[in-house]
């Protein structure tokens, strides 16, 4: 069983230990997209126990926006990286002129 099978399958199992539909899970789980997102959901909805669909989708919001904001901050920095070396190692290319 892979890594992502196995999150997702302990996603579900909480999420129908609690009462809720085989369906909003696998909506949740394609929604989140990775077994670190599913895995972060599942101890959510274990140790919390959300009773109603809405703070559930409301948590799934939450961290695929976390996950979103991580993303963007790790561009930016790649980005910022590779301008500093340009401005250190000069704009001129050699090769140019």
């Amino acid at each position: 069983m892979t890594e992502w099978s196995w999150s997702k399958d302990n996603l579900l199992s909480e999420l129908k230990n609690l009462g809720f539909p085989e369906e909003l899970g696998n909506e949740i789980a394609k929604n989140l997209g990775s077994p670190k997102a599913m895995d972060r959901m599942a101890a959510y909805l274990r140790y919390v126990k959300p009773r109603s669909v809405e703070l559930v989708v409301d948590e799934m919001l939450a961290i695929r926006s976390e996950i979103e904001n991580w993303h963007r901050k790790k561009e930016s920095q790649e980005a910022n990286e590779k301008y500093n070396e340009m401005l250190y190692n000069g704009f001129d290319d050699e090769d140019d002129v």
